[in-house]
């Protein structure tokens, strides 16, 4: 089981840049496929980025893809999301997620951990 800690939301100017944080609890966090996903106010939950076991491989949703920028740190047991051009259509809650396999999905369902979520807001 992994317990997961999501840092670094907050209010940001359109054009600007955020990085969070997803800190995860075990020994095992490199075998986890890691993921971002967002919410916005009355929306689904929709799929951000995703990055498997070693960080090699990526995926990104096509709204974010070429601002955002997703890694991992096994050493550390973290994995970030680099957001840059903010849009306000970014705004909303960020959530981190773990599955523990190999396969990268992008579906909220196939992941089995989630943390909190933090709160991301860009202004126009």
């Amino acid at each position: 089981q992994v317990q997961l800690v999501e840092s670094g939301g907050g209010l940001v100017q359109a054009g600007g840049s955020l990085r969070l944080s997803c800190a995860a609890s075990g020994r095992t966090f490199s075998r986890y496929t890691m993921g971002w996903f967002r919410q916005a106010p009355g929306k689904e939950r929709e799929f951000v980025a995703a990055i498997g076991w070693s960080g090699g491989s990526t995926y990104y949703a096509d709204s974010v893809r070429g601002r955002f920028t997703v890694s991992r740190d096994n050493a550390k047991n973290t994995l970030y999301l680099q957001m840059n051009s903010l849009k306000p259509e970014d705004t909303a809650v960020y959530y981190c997620a773990a599955v523990g396999t190999w396969v990268v999905t992008t579906t909220p369902l196939g992941y089995d951990y989630w943390g909190q979520g933090t709160q991301v807001t860009v202004s126009s």
